[in-house]
C-alpha cells in the first residue's frame, strides 16, 4: 500500500539539499513560557542532546519545566496505545521514528499537526512537514566500515556478503531497515523484504553478530570485534568524534533515508507545551547543534551548516535522487510478520 504523504519524497530531499544558507533569525517561540512539558524519548545520546540543544537553551531557560520519559520506541508506543482511552495521557509530546509517526497517526493515537500554531512552521522542509508529525533530523542507512581493515563496501550486497563472517554486525532494533536493505541487495524494492531473507540467513550462518543497540554496535567497532555493518551515515560522524575508526559508504542500490521526529498524543495534557517544544526544536541554532553533535541533517530551511560538515553528513544530488524511501504503509501492515521472522528465524 503506497501512501505518498507517508513517504519522504526525493523532490523534497532535493529541496533540502539545495536549500541556500539563510540568515539565522533571533529565536521565535510561539507562546509565552511557563508550565511543564513531558516529552517521551529514547535515552542515551539523543536524550542528552535534546536537553543540551533544545530544552536548556530554549525552554528551561525561559521558565519551562521539562521532564523526559525515557524508553524505547516500541515500549512508548505500547504505553500510548494503552492510555489512548484516558482523558489525559502521561506525556505531552513524543519523539519517534518516521515509521512510528505514521503508524501512531493511522491508529488514531496522535493528533494532526496544526502548523498555524508554530512560529517556525513555514521553515520546515516539505519532505518533513507531515500532517501526522514533524521531522526533527534525518540521515540515511549506508554501509559502515573500518577503513583501517577493509575497503569501502560499494553496495548493500557487499555488506551482507557471507565472506565477511563474524566481522559483520547487525543491530537488533534496526530490523525493519535492515530487512529493507537486504531486499534491495537482492535486486528488489523497498517492499521486497522476502527477497532479502535468504541473504540475511546466509550472513548469519557465516557468523554475523547481532547487537541489541546502536551503542553496543559502536562498541563492537571500537574493540575490533566487527568492522562492517549497516547504520545511519550520521552515526559515523558521532563515532568518529568518540575516536572510533569508522566511515560510511553510500550503497549503489541507494541509501535508505531515516527520519526522527515528534508527534502529539490526542490526549496530551499540555498541547500548548507540546507546540512550544516543537518551536524550540525547529530553531535554527538547535538544528545546527544537532548536526554538529550528532551528525544528522537539519529539517528546516534556515539552518546554516558548514560545507565541511555537509560533506560528511549529507548526500550529493545524485545520491539524493537514488534514495529509497521506506513505504510506511507497507511497514505498518507487515511489521508484526517482519519482527516475528527476525526474532524467530534470524536472531534466534
Amino acid at each position: 500500500m503506497k501512501n505518498t504523504k507517508a513517504m519522504i519524497s526525493r523532490r523534497g530531499l532535493l529541496a533540502s539539499a539545495a536549500a541556500g544558507t539563510a540568515l539565522v533569525c533571533a529565536p521565535r517561540l510561539a507562546r509565552a513560557a511557563g508550565g511543564r512539558v513531558v516529552v517521551g524519548t529514547w535515552g542515551g545520546d539523543y536524550a542528552r542532546l535534546l536537553n543540551k540543544n533544545i530544552e536548556e537553551p530554549f525552554l528551561i531557560s525561559e521558565g519551562w519545566e521539562v521532564i523526559q520519559d525515557q524508553a524505547g520506541d516500541p515500549e512508548r508506543r505500547a504505553k500510548m496505545a494503552a492510555e489512548r482511552r484516558l482523558p489525559r495521557g502521561s506525556t505531552d509530546i513524543q519523539a519517534v521514528n518516521g515509521t512510528s509517526m505514521y503508524q501512531l497517526f493511522e491508529q488514531g493515537i496522535t493528533q494532526e499537526i496544526d502548523y498555524s500554531k508554530l512560529a517556525n512552521g513555514d521553515d520546515v522542509l516539505p519532505a518533513f512537514k507531515h500532517n501526522y508529525g514533524i521531522g526533527h533530523i534525518y540521515s540515511g542507512m549506508v554501509g559502515v566500515y573500518n577503513p583501517d581493515t577493509r575497503e569501502a563496501p560499494e553496495s548493500f550486497a557487499k555488506v551482507l556478503d557471507p565472506a565477511n563472517g563474524a566481522k559483520l554486525g547487525f543491530i537488533d532494533i534496526q530490523y525493519q531497515y535492515t530487512m529493507i536493505a537486504a531486499g534491495l541487495a537482492a535486486g528488489g524494492g523497498v517492499t521486497d523484504v522476502e527477497m532479502g531473507k535468504g541473504l540475511l540467513l546466509e550472513a548469519r550462518k557465516a557468523g554475523a553478530r547481532i547487537y541489541p543497540t546502536n551503542e553496543a554496535f559502536a562498541q563492537g567497532l571500537a574493540n575490533g570485534e566487527i568492522d562492517i555493518g549497516l547504520m545511519w551515515k550520521a552515526r559515523t560522524v558521532q563515532w568518529q568524534k568518540a575516536g572510533i575508526s569508522v566511515m560510511g559508504a553510500t550503497p549503489s542500490e541507494g541509501a535508505i533515508p531515516y527520519e526522527s521526529g515528534f508527534v502529539i498524543p490526542k490526549n496530551s495534557p499540555n498541547v500548548d507545551g507540546a507546540y512550544a517544544y516543537l518551536d524550540a526544536m525547529l530553531q535554527p541554532a538547535a538544528q545546527e547543534a544537532f548536526a554538529v553533535d550528532m551528525g544528522y541533517n537539519p529539517t528546516v530551511s534556515d539552518a546554516e551548516i558548514s560545507p565541511e560538515l555537509t560533506q560528511k553528513i549529507g548526500f550529493t544530488p545524485e545520491e539524493v535522487e537514488n534514495l529509497n524511501s521506506p513505504d510506511y504503509g507497507f511497514i505498518l501492515e507487515n511489521d508484526a510478520d517482519m519482527k516475528g521472522w527476525w526474532d524467530k528465524s534470524f536472531a534466534a
